[in-house]
């Protein structure tokens, strides 16, 4: 494998640390700003609306430059956020900062992993990209958790300070490693737009936003409900983040090799145990050992939703998925501020602060009944995705994502 996927790895890493640290440090930037833990949250939402915002919009603008210098753009608007976050004198310029930085994510996992693909040869395209996410996984088990505990001894404007340099390496890895490649030919994006015609693909747009909606309506306010309701101190949210993060690899491991055998099953098995778990959480929450088990539950069952549901996306749109496999890492993201602003609500309205998990069960069962929706009209239909898949190009079935 080149080397110039360490470049993109490391790309990856800085920015899974940015997006999840915040949850992790909510107390502190609230603290620190004089807001309420609600108010907060709104850093989690803006984030998560300029992914939803930035990926279509990045990823039609990546189409007219050439690749390399394209990721090089996106890493220095990932830089200039994270700085302007670490020196905000107010609130709303550190919302201006997260928002800054969110425009890079998604065209830059979208764009990443087509670079990724056309460094290597033919049968290494999947690994090559998995390659790249690692970055993103290993994030959230490593770079979210000491993030989060440099920003509880140091101060939290030291995380976003060293995750800009992080950018900065990433940046030059970029432009040291990465060779130049020309701007891609033939793209049509009123093609690319009649994908979002398809039921199918809004649907599974729709599962997306609703189902990893539900992990993040409570993992948004996993710090104030651990320390005020579990009873941990306020050191052992990094130790908690650990094991989130060693839910997700472990679920999005498993989701990823059921994903090709039984789509819609492993999405069916995954909601409906998210939902369960999600609801369970409300009790679990009082308990240290069985708080800490349902947080990394929830992290397997969440992120086990992501392989199956990229690639539902991918199948239904399979004929032109560039803009839409874009699109839905926007979706993840509509999902993460829908949830974050819901949670913040029952907050704000009295209801404590376990009362989160109790809309993200509503989610992840909204987006059950959705799967099974789905899968009803494909019956009727008579077009399984597995013959919707079956003739789209190789590259794309095997394509993976965030």
């Amino acid at each position: 494998m080149p080397l110039a996927l360490l470049a993109l790895a490391i790309g990856a890493f800085g920015i899974g640390t940015t997006e999840f640290v915040i949850m992790g440090l909510l107390p502190e930037v609230a603290g620190d700003f004089g807001v309420s833990i609600p108010t907060a949250g709104f850093l989690v939402t803006g984030y998560a609306l300029g992914v939803m915002f930035g990926a279509p919009l990045m990823t039609v603008l990546g189409t007219k430059i050439p690749r390399k210098r394209m990721l090089m753009l996106l890493m220095a608007l990932f830089i200039a956020g994270n700085l302007l976050s670490a020196v905000a004198p107010v609130f709303a310029v550190m919302f201006l900062g997260r928002v800054v930085a969110s425009l890079a994510h998604g065209a830059f996992f979208g764009i990443g992993s087509v670079v990724a693909a056309e460094l290597v040869a033919p049968d290494k395209k999947a690994g090559a990209i998995a390659m790249m996410f690692t970055g993103l996984t290993v994030a959230n088990v490593v770079g979210v958790p000491l993030g989060t505990l440099v920003g509880q001894t140091v101060g939290w404007r030291v995380t976003f300070a060293i995750v800009a340099v992080l950018g900065v390496v990433g940046l030059l890895g970029i432009a040291k490693l990465v060779p130049e490649m020309p701007k891609p030919e033939g793209v049509h994006l009123r093609h690319e737009l009649a994908a979002f015609k398809n039921v199918q693909v809004l649907l599974a747009m729709a599962m997306t936003v609703l189902g990893f909606g539900g992990v993040f309506a409570a993992i948004t306010y996993i710090a104030p409900m651990m320390t005020h309701v579990a009873g941990f101190a306020d050191g052992s949210v990094t130790w908690l983040l650990v094991l989130f993060g060693l839910g997700m690899v472990g679920g999005n491991l498993v989701g990823g090799r059921f994903a090709d055998r039984a789509l819609m099953p492993m999405l069916y098995v995954s909601l409906g145990a998210l939902a369960v778990v999600l609801a369970l959480f409300t009790l679990t929450a009082h308990h240290k050992i069985l708080a800490a088990v349902t947080i990394a539950l929830i992290g397997a069952l969440g992120f086990a939703t992501v392989p199956p549901l990229q690639k539902r996306v991918l199948d239904q749109a399979h004929g032109a998925p560039t803009l839409a496999s874009a699109v839905n890492i926007g979706a993840f993201n509509l999902g993460n501020a829908l949830s974050a602003w819901l949670g913040g609500l029952v907050i704000s309205a009295g209801f404590g602060y376990t009362a989160p998990n109790w809309v993200g069960a509503v989610l992840a069962a909204a987006a059950l009944l959705l799967a099974l929706l789905s899968a009803a009209l494909e019956r009727r239909a008579g077009t399984p995705s597995a013959v919707i898949a079956a003739s789209a190009p190789a590259e794309q079935r095997t394509a993976v994502h965030h």
